[in-house]
C-alpha cells in the first residue's frame, strides 16, 4: 500500500469523526513509531514528516557513517561503502539521512499498522465522547429513539452517540416509537473497555429537579430555590422549595395561575401528580405540609429514632396516606422521618401484629405498605377500595374484617 494511499484512507475517517488536524497527526505519529520500533528495535533516530490533509508521509532514518567492518549497531550506524551508495561524497562520522517506504516495513506490518491507526482512533474518539457525556451528568438531554428492545431504549443524539435509557429508567406510563424526540437526565457515564456507555433516565429526581429548572424562570435564575424532591414515577411526587425573597411565593410561583406554570411538567412526567410545599427548617412544620392535603391537628417527633406520630381526624387519615400509600410514604422521603398516623378520638384501637395467629403475616404487609397498620385504620376503609391499593383479594380482605370486629368487639 502506497504511503498516500494509507494516509488518504485516514483522511477520510478523520472527517467521518470529526477528529481535528493535530489530534490525528499526533495519532498517527504514535502508530508509525511503534511500527517502527517493533521493525528497528528503537525509533529515537527517526524523523516522521506528516501532512494528512495533503496524504503525505515521509520517514528518514538518521545513521552515521563508520569504516566499513565496523557497524555494531545497523539501526543507527551505517558502513562507508553503503553510505556512499545513497551520494558518493559520504565521509566517515558524517549523518546520513535515508527514506525508509512502508513497504521496507512488510505487507503484515502495514496491515496491523492500519488497525492499530483505526483503534486509537477509535480510543480517542470514545474518550472523548465519555468527557463530553461526563461533564452533561446530572443535565437533561434529548435524543431521538432509535430502536426499542424488550428491556431498554436505545437513543441516538444528532452526532450520532448511543445512549441506553433501561426499562427501570422509565415511567411506567411511557411509551416509544421509533423517531420519537425523547427528553431525560444523563444519570450516569461509565468507560466499559474502551467504549462510553451513556445511561438516560427519567425516573430520577434530579430529572424533576432539572425540568423545574426549564420551565419556572425564578428557580432558573436562583430567585427560588428546590430544597429536595422525591418522587414514585408517574403516579406522585412531592417538591420543597424556598426563597430568601420574602417578596417571592415560592410554592405560587412554581405552581402558577391554576397551575399553568406545573402543567408542562406534569405532561412531561406522564400526568405524575406534583405537590408543590414551602420548606421550613421547622421539622414539626415540615412533616405537617408534607402531608398535605390531609389536615393534621398535632405532631409529635422523636429526633433520635427519626419517627413522627401525626395525630388526625379519622375522616383525614385517607387524604394523608394516599391512594397506594403513595402521599405518606413520599411525605416520610420528604422530611427524612419515618412517620405514623393515630386518629384523634380513638382510644381502642390494636397493632395488625397482635393478630398475626388469625391473619398471616404477608396479608398484615400488605396492609402495611399503604400505611395501614392498625385494626381501626382497616376497618375505616373501603373493601374494594383495599383490593385496589394492595396485592389482596376481596374475599381476603373481608374475612380480616370480620376477624378484626369479632376481636374489637371483645
Amino acid at each position: 500500500m502506497e504511503n498516500i494511499a494509507l494516509i488518504e484512507s485516514f483522511s477520510e475517517f478523520k472527517d467521518d469523526k470529526f477528529i481535528d488536524r493535530v489530534t490525528l497527526m499526533a495519532i498517527l505519529e504514535e502508530v508509525f513509531r511503534n511500527a517502527l520500533k517493533k521493525k528497528f528495535g528503537s525509533d529515537d533516530n527517526f524523523d516522521i514528516i506528516i501532512n494528512p490533509d495533503k496524504g503525505d508521509l515521509e520517514i528518514w532514518r538518521n545513521r552515521i557513517v563508520v569504516e566499513d567492518g565496523e557497524v555494531e549497531e545497523p539501526n543507527e550506524e551505517i558502513s562507508l561503502t553503503d553510505a556512499r551508495k545513497i551520494e558518493p561524497d559520504f565521509e566517515v562520522g558524517e549523518d546520513v539521512s535515508e527514506e525508509v517506504k512502508l513497504i521496507d516495513l512488510g505487507r503484515r506490518a502495514i496491515l496491523a499498522l492500519r488497525q492499530n491507526l483505526i483503534a486509537k482512533i477509535h480510543e480517542r474518539d470514545n474518550t472523548t465522547i465519555y468527557k463530553q457525556f461526563k461533564d452533561l451528568e446530572g443535565e437533561i438531554y434529548t435524543a431521538e429513539v432509535h430502536h426499542i428492545r424488550h428491556r431498554a431504549v436505545i437513543l441516538v443524539d444528532d452526532e450520532g452517540n448511543e445512549i441506553v435509557m433501561p426499562k427501570d429508567r422509565q415511567i411506567p406510563s411511557d411509551f416509544f416509537r421509533k423517531g420519537d424526540n425523547v427528553r431525560g437526565i444523563i444519570e450516569s457515564v461509565e468507560l466499559k473497555g474502551n467504549k462510553p456507555s451513556i445511561i438516560m433516565s427519567r425516573t430520577s429526581p434530579k430529572f424533576l429537579e432539572q425540568l423545574f429548572f426549564q420551565e419556572i424562570p425564578e428557580v432558573f435564575d436562583g430567585l427560588i430555590t428546590i430544597k429536595k424532591a422525591v418522587r414514585i414515577p408517574g403516579e406522585k411526587a412531592k417538591v420543597a422549595v424556598d426563597s430568601y425573597d420574602d417578596r417571592i411565593d415560592p410554592v405560587g410561583a412554581c405552581v402558577g395561575v391554576k397551575g399553568s406554570r406545573i402543567h408542562g411538567i406534569v405532561r412531561e412526567l406522564g400526568n405524575e401528580n406534583i405537590d408543590v410545599v414551602n420548606w421550613t427548617s421547622n421539622p414539626q412544620l415540615l412533616v405537617t405540609r408534607a402531608l398535605s392535603p390531609a389536615k393534621i391537628s398535632s405532631v409529635k417527633l422523636d429526633d433520635e429514632k427519626m419517627t413522627a406520630q401525626v395525630y388526625l381526624k379519622p375522616d383525614e387519615v385517607s387524604r394523608a396516606i394516599g391512594r397506594g400509600g403513595h402521599n405518606i410514604r413520599l411525605a416520610g422521603q420528604l422530611t427524612g422521618y419515618e412517620i405514623d398516623v393515630f386518629r384523634e378520638g380513638v382510644e381502642e384501637d390494636v397493632e395488625l401484629t397482635e393478630f398475626s395467629d388469625e391473619i398471616d403475616n404477608w396479608i398484615i404487609e400488605e396492609f402495611k405498605k399503604i400505611g395501614l397498620d392498625t385494626a381501626r385504620s382497616v376497618l375505616e376503609q373501603d373493601s374494594e377500595d383495599l383490593a385496589k391499593r394492595t396485592d389482596l383479594e376481596v374475599e381476603t380482605i373481608l374475612e380480616v374484617v370480620r376477624i378484626l370486629k369479632e376481636e374489637l368487639e371483645d
